[in-house]
């Protein structure tokens, strides 16, 4: 019986079955004939997390697009359906022709959370794929990664044959067209990755070996191959207009987290802020022209038939043409009955006229984003937003008939203190005065604030890279702190985040390649899906720390030396790590740094490509 019709029979005794059934509108199918290159884009999460994410999109649609070049997905599979695959011995699948992992030329994993890592192990196993690419033969699929999770790229160094860094259409281009030739050409394993070394932005792990000092810290790396560079350099797309873009994007048949029509606006941030890795890795900015946004918005609506549309970027309020383009955007919209959604708004570029275009198709919550519950603490982190900024734009939204607002701060910040836990509950006690004086009378017994809390997490490629982080104990105590004073706040709710899991993702994001042990051992034990609060068990992660000797403290909870050599700078994200000291000492100053579209700040980035500044109401050129 073939794999197609084992898969058919499982399809009635799974919860979700159109997340393995393929299909979907707009989806691609190739015949073996017109196809030389077979890619595995393999997302360590569920379809419905998958099938939301723009990246998955844009590759997709960058490789079906290539000539020879057939783009399949894999997605983890739901508890229930692995536990019939196993029972059947049925192997990981493609979404598009339920043909087996084992059989795709390269498998690629987009790394986006550090929680979704035994997830990989996983995908691999239940494949039939050695988990270590030490253990392939030349009849293995080659196992390739990117996404924001391989700038620190050493815990899963083991098992990840290449790593992709940074912007990938003309990058998977390349290495898709490196890969036919290996196949016509009957390259080795070991042949194609020396060619490969000779594209930008690929880092080969196992050409390196990772040098330690007696006291465990890293030193370095030995090359092992001479041709290899000496630090990788992140692709960079410097002009969105020319870059491509599905503007016939995948229409699940189930729902999904995000159920609507994507544009993508700019990438990068000038904002600067310290704990941000997107905000450092993703430089610098580059917008798409508003004539290019209105365009694609069409033509993605007209071949999706969503009723939403959102624009994407990282912070959308700070694209400097937003307001003409929202309205122009709110037209077509209106036209079409279809929505607009506006993510990332900020607080100190907040518009009132925005909100009141796109308020009038659908009125939701809002979420803002304040950080820290002191200017002092917003001093040290690089949030250049004030108290004014906080009350003005709740102010505004309250007064526009908004009944629930969302406050979204971090804790376990370097150089926090109780005050400043303090002063988030002011600022929720001031939210609801405001509702009280200027709300609308008929809604004011249904406004609710919402304080919600994260636990900080030091990431690579940042300022804060240096810093150690809260240990559990602290963290559970300042939620606690927070719990007793938000209780006495009248419509105010409180929700905070896990403590065991923000330990091990602050383990996994500043790994060394020492972890890869205990990531194997974690799954060997039972883990997967880690980030998802029912399958968690750190338990487990202890176990499998301490049968591979992996100290705790010593990656979450201590401060790195200024001096020492980091895992990842093997890794060169376009900012320097001069640059990342000098903001570690400013934000031990309190001393804030301008928003880089005013003025360069020296950050490092122009070693390779120049940075438009754009100015909040400019002429877009």
């Amino acid at each position: 019986m073939k794999l197609s019709e084992r898969v058919e029979r499982l399809l009635t005794r799974v919860n979700k079955p159109a997340s393995y059934m393929g299909g979907e509108l707009n989806s691609v199918r190739k015949t073996p004939e017109e196809t030389e290159l077979y890619w595995g884009f393999c997302f360590p999460d569920l379809y419905e997390i998958g099938m939301s994410y723009l990246g998955l999109q844009i590759i997709y649609h960058v490789l079906n697009s290539q000539p020879g070049v057939y783009c399949q997905r894999l997605f983890a599979p739901g508890d229930d359906m692995e536990q019939l695959m196993r029972q059947e011995g049925i192997p990981l699948f493609t979404v598009e022709d339920r043909q087996a992992a084992g059989e795709m030329d390269v498998l690629g994993f987009t790394l986006q959370y550090e929680l979704s890592f035994t997830n990989i192990v996983n995908m691999l196993d239940l494949a039939g794929v050695p988990v270590l690419s030490a253990e392939r033969s030349e009849d293995d699929p080659i196992i390739a990664a990117g996404g924001n999770c391989s700038f620190s790229p050493e815990p899963l160094a083991d098992i990840i044959d290449f790593y992709m860094l940074g912007d990938g259409e003309d990058l998977l281009v390349e290495v898709s067209q490196l890969l036919k030739q290996k196949k016509r050409e009957g390259w080795t394993r070991r042949e194609f990755l020396e060619k490969l070394c000779g594209i930008e932005g690929v880092y080969i792990p196992s050409f390196y070996e990772p040098q330690y000092a007696e006291d465990g810290t890293m030193t370095g790396y030995k090359k092992l191959y001479e041709g290899a560079p000496d630090r990788v350099v992140k692709r960079i797309v410097e002009d969105m207009d020319s870059c491509d873009f599905p503007l016939k994007p995948l229409v699940p048949f189930t729902e999904t987290v995000h159920d609507r029509s994507v544009i993508e606006l700019f990438r990068g941030c000038t904002r600067g802020c310290r704990f941000c890795q997107a905000g450092m890795i993703c430089r610098p900015v580059r917008e798409r022209s508003p004539e290019q946004v209105r365009q694609y918005a069409a033509e993605s609506l007209a071949s999706t038939g969503y009723d939403e549309m959102s624009l994407l970027s990282l912070s959308t309020s700070d694209y400097s043409r937003i307001e003409p383009l929202v309205k122009d955007l709110m037209v077509d919209c209106k036209a079409k009955d279809t929505g607009l959604s506006l993510p990332s708004l900020r607080l100190d570029s907040f518009s009132e006229d925005i909100l009141r275009e796109i308020q009038e198709f659908r009125k939701t919550g809002l979420t803002f984003a304040p950080e820290a519950g002191t200017q002092r603490l917003r001093d040290i982190i690089n949030k250049s937003i004030t108290d004014d900024n906080i009350y003005d734009a709740v102010k505004k939204v309250i007064e526009m008939g908004y009944t629930n607002i969302k406050l979204y701060f971090m804790i376990g910040l370097p150089g926090e203190t109780d005050e400043d836990l303090d002063g988030i509950a002011q600022i929720a006690r001031n939210v609801v005065w405001i509702n009280k004086k200027y709300g609308d009378e008929k809604k004011k017994g249904r406004f609710n604030v919402t304080v919600s809390v994260s636990n900080f997490v030091p990431k690579a490629d940042t300022p804060f890279q240096w810093a150690a982080q809260d240990t559990p104990e602290e963290l559970d105590r300042k939620h606690y702190y927070l719990k007793d004073l938000l209780k006495k706040v009248k419509h105010c709710s409180f929700q905070y985040h896990g403590t065991d899991t923000s330990e091990l993702e602050a383990i996994l994001a500043r790994g060394d390649r020492r972890l890869c042990k205990a990531i194997i051992r974690a799954w060997e034990l039972g883990c997967r899906f880690d980030g998802w609060t029912e399958f968690f068990h750190y338990d487990k992660w202890k176990q499998a720390f301490a049968d591979t000797g992996v100290d705790l403290d010593f990656y979450a909870h201590r401060a790195r030396r200024e001096d020492e050599y980091l895992p990842w700078e093997i890794i060169d994200c376009g900012v320097t790590k001069n640059y990342m000291l000098k903001e570690l000492h400013k934000a031990m100053e309190g001393v804030q740094t301008q928003d880089c579209r005013k003025g360069c700040t020296a950050c490092g980035i122009k070693r390779f490509v120049e940075c438009p500044v754009y100015e909040q109401g400019a002429n877009y050129s």
